[in-house]
């Protein structure tokens, strides 16, 4: 774990609010000037503290009016079994995360999708007849309480 003191911390709360606020506004925000500010933030990205740069898109503004999350189990659960099925599930653009589980279910995926009728063509044309899955049990969401990227910086 990284050792941060309290102006890194609050330089990546500021990051991950807004990820395109410019050096000269952060410096200004977290008490710095720009050149100490461009350091640290540096110092962040390449110690692995900042993997990176992202936009928060829409995606029933893209088309994708349906999330889903997937409870799936393995048939083994052998490393090179797992890392198979992690390895398929990367091919897969519309699963946006993969987790693995302790449990009876071995992983969660979030998964988008345009409609119901591409949802099921993915299910039973590329997740169900994956090798080594046992089974696929879904979920589908009906709204979103909470949807806060990161991790709390307080």
């Amino acid at each position: 774990m990284a050792t941060l003191d309290s102006i890194d911390r609050r330089l990546l709360a500021e990051l991950q609010a807004e990820g395109r606020v410019t050096n000269v506004e952060l410096a200004q925000r977290v008490g710095l000037t720009a050149p100490p500010c461009l350091r640290r933030v540096r110092a962040l990205e390449e110690a692995g503290v900042i993997k990176g740069y992202h936009a928060e898109l829409d995606a029933s503004k893209l088309g994708f009016a349906i999330t889903v999350f997937a409870m799936v189990s393995l048939k083994s659960q052998a490393e090179e079994d797992l890392r198979a099925f992690e390895d398929h599930i990367r091919t897969l653009p519309e699963v946006r995360e993969c987790h693995m589980l302790n449990g009876e279910i071995d992983f969660i995926l979030k998964i988008v999708s345009k409609d119901l009728q591409s949802f099921q063509e993915l299910l039973t044309s590329k997740l169900t007849p994956a090798p080594n899955v046992a089974s696929v049990k879904t979920s589908l969401t009906i709204r979103t309480a909470k949807q806060e990227p990161g991790v709390p910086l307080d």
